[in-house]
């Protein structure tokens, strides 16, 4: 009898549980959608700051600037001011220096809902994942699948190692290919025109492992370089010209990085996946998202992959998880509208380039890179480059400091000699916002018109 009663009890207890967990469920899953609890406030604070009107040329952020009262108000672009960026500076400079990827944030305002990100205040507290490793084994899936999906890179049976941008990852396998027991440092090089970073961090890390030695050309027919450990930096598509560029160097002593930041269909042809050694790439040249800070790399051995691990467990315990996760949700997306961000970002570009090369042509005064034709596997047509930056060279005599004829003009670009060649040369960047570019456009045309007025005059 009294087994009887403790069963019932249990029977009673047991239904009052599935009745109350059935009432919570119907209570937050309302109308086909699920009634937000602790992260509607979130949400209403991301809604509320993200309508607030910069008249198209701002944004306003929830960790950006602020008034009294803790409101958050607009951040404007270039040239723009007043409290809605409405009020053009009609004489301010066009900034063409930086390589800021904001020509892609129209792309994710016309994709708010799927690229949007709650996190609860407990996600990912430890500085590793399971307990096992610094990095996110469901990133690097995802890594796999974008290049699988573009056809740029064989990630198949390779590693992958993730940093704070680019930059600390390039740093990372400068370290891991350099040899560990020698009196004779590394000779690290790059042709030019190079990436300035890459002198400028090897120079600052210089250690007995590795030392910068300046442009590869100069070390090519050394007699001694077949027996001199040597790294190379190739930069492909190069900054600042966009050309797709080779090692020079080959052999047993040799060791090469390629920088493949740019190897994405909205900025060159894609001929073939990328098959080399080591393979960096970052998140802020596919998806604009600079201050993520997340950089990656596809590596071929074991060993080199290892010592990059150390290098970063060393550096900076690994990479931010918020980084890891923003890249993940991003990723993602860019998988979920197939060739959406490619084709926003290629037409976004070619348009600007084809825009420039029309200005340019207006004066014998400047010329621009060559830009010649090749098979893109992505898009399977033949097309040009639609590169990330103008490298705009003075054709006069008398310009020989090109940085300062435009700077003159009202235009700040980045001197050519930061690149490793004469001052003849200006980059001048096409990737930031929309309202950059067309004041630039702007301040070119009134150069080379000015120009064309003084000699008829």
């Amino acid at each position: 009898m009294m087994k009887s009663i403790v069963s019932s009890k249990y029977l009673a207890c047991l239904v009052g549980s599935i009745i109350l967990n059935l009432l919570f469920i119907i209570n937050i899953y309302v109308g086909g959608q699920w009634k937000l609890s602790w992260s509607s406030r979130a949400a209403i604070e991301a809604e509320t700051v993200a309508a607030i009107y910069c008249s198209g040329h701002g944004r306003a952020y929830l960790d950006g600037l602020v008034v009294v009262g803790n409101k958050p108000v607009c951040d404007c672009n270039t040239c723009f001011t007043g409290p809605g960026c409405s009020q053009f500076i009609p004489h301010c400079t066009a900034n063409a220096d930086g390589g800021d990827p904001l020509f892609l944030e129209p792309f994710w305002m016309q994709h708010l809902a799927s690229s949007a990100l709650v996190v609860a205040g407990w996600h990912q507290m430890s500085y590793t994942y399971s307990g096992k490793s610094f990095f996110s084994e469901e990133l690097a899936k995802v890594v796999r699948k974008v290049h699988a999906s573009v056809g740029n890179a064989v990630t198949q049976n390779r590693f992958i190692i993730f940093g704070a941008g680019s930059t600390q990852v390039l740093s990372a396998a400068v370290f891991a290919l350099s040899p560990e027991n020698t009196s004779s440092p590394a000779k690290v090089v790059t042709s030019v025109p190079y990436y300035p970073v890459d002198k400028q961090q090897t120079q600052y890390f210089s250690s007995q492992k590795f030392k910068y030695e300046g442009d590869a050309y100069r070390w090519k027919n050394r007699s001694d370089c077949s027996i001199t450990n040597m790294i190379e930096i190739v930069t492909s598509p190069n900054n600042p010209d966009g050309q797709l560029k080779k090692a020079i160097f080959h052999g047993p002593n040799v060791k090469t990085i390629y920088d493949h930041a740019y190897y994405w269909p909205h900025f060159t042809p894609i001929p073939a996946p990328s098959d080399e050694d080591v393979m960096v790439f970052t998140l802020s040249k596919l998806t604009g998202h600079a201050g993520t800070r997340l950089g990656g790399a596809v590596i071929k051995d074991e060993t080199v992959f290892n010592r990059m691990m150390i290098h970063m467990q060393m550096n900076s315990m690994g990479v931010s998880k918020d980084a890891q996760l923003r890249a993940f949700k991003l990723l993602n997306v860019v998988l979920e509208e197939g060739t959406g961000i490619f084709d926003f970002a290629y037409q976004t570009l070619k348009s600007r380039w084809e825009r420039l090369v029309q200005t340019v042509s207006l004066s014998n005064r400047f010329s621009l890179q060559e830009n010649n034709p090749q098979y893109c596997t992505f898009y399977n047509k033949v097309r040009q480059l639609s590169p990330a930056y103008a490298w705009l060279k003075c054709e006069r005599e008398e310009d020989k400091d090109c940085y300062a004829v435009l700077e003159a003009a009202n235009i700040i670009g980045r001197q050519g000699n930061l690149f490793g060649v004469e001052d003849g040369y200006v980059r001048l960047s096409l990737v930031r916002t929309q309202d950059d570019f067309d004041i630039l456009i702007e301040r070119l045309h009134k150069l080379i018109t000015e120009e064309d007025g003084d000699k008829t005059m």
